[in-house]
């Protein structure tokens, strides 16, 4: 199963096949192996235009979420930390130098939104923007409806959906959420490419949103 889920990870496959078993934890289904490799495509499609160290990026892409934190955790602006520290304990043990690690665990650090950290390596910022498009877009309202569920939030307040003339509250309402962070990220993105790509998937995440409305107002 590795062997064949690893070849999708083409040019990568053999570094994949040896890090997916480190690549994710719990039963997440927002963070699981089907994200990495949606990052991992959207990584690799920037990195043809803007360049960088292909190997650190893949291995930075396929370690980020090597540590599960759920969104409700207090730990929550530590989990990208935490997994920069998981991944500098793994890679030694594959034959990786002081300074690719650095590198991969630099990255992997920054890329989370919580974190509030700079990227400062082109690899960086490219797993940043590549993590970024996956929770906008359809796969990231998808995403958001999918954590409200496995968080108990509901969907909406059913008196004032807009929060028109209430506080928004992503911990109770999954909608509140495109307002409070989905619909800032594409103004964040690092690199052309990824700015490019965040326009995209905004306009659908604004439609996405849109639609959902008019569904609940009638």
């Amino acid at each position: 199963m590795t062997l064949s889920l690893a070849a999708a990870f083409a040019p990568h496959e053999a570094l994949a096949a040896q890090l997916i078993p480190f690549a994710t934890e719990g039963d997440d289904g927002s963070h699981d192996i089907a994200h990495i490799l949606r990052v991992f495509r959207n990584a690799m499609r920037i990195h043809a235009r803007e360049g960088g160290n292909a190997r650190v990026l893949a291995a930075a892409v396929l370690l980020h979420d090597c540590v599960a934190v759920e969104k409700n955790s207090l730990l929550r602006t530590q989990a990208s930390r935490l997994a920069a520290e998981k991944a500098a304990k793994i890679l030694p043990n594959l034959g990786w130098s002081g300074d690719e690690i650095e590198a991969v665990a630099h990255a992997i650090t920054t890329h989370s939104f919580s974190a509030n950290i700079a990227p400062e390596t082109l690899e960086a910022k490219i797993l940043q923007d590549a993590d970024r498009l996956d929770a906008i877009g359809m796969v990231g309202a998808a995403r958001c409806f999918y954590i409200a569920g496995r968080m108990a939030s509901g969907l909406y307040d059913p008196v004032d959906p807009l929060a028109k003339d209430r506080a928004l509250d992503d911990k109770n309402y999954a909608i509140d959420h495109f307002e409070i962070k989905l619909f800032k990220l594409a103004d964040g993105f690092q690199t052309e490419a990824g700015r490019e790509l965040a326009a995209e998937r905004h306009a659908r995440l604004k439609t996405i949103r849109d639609m959902f409305l008019d569904e609940i107002e009638g």
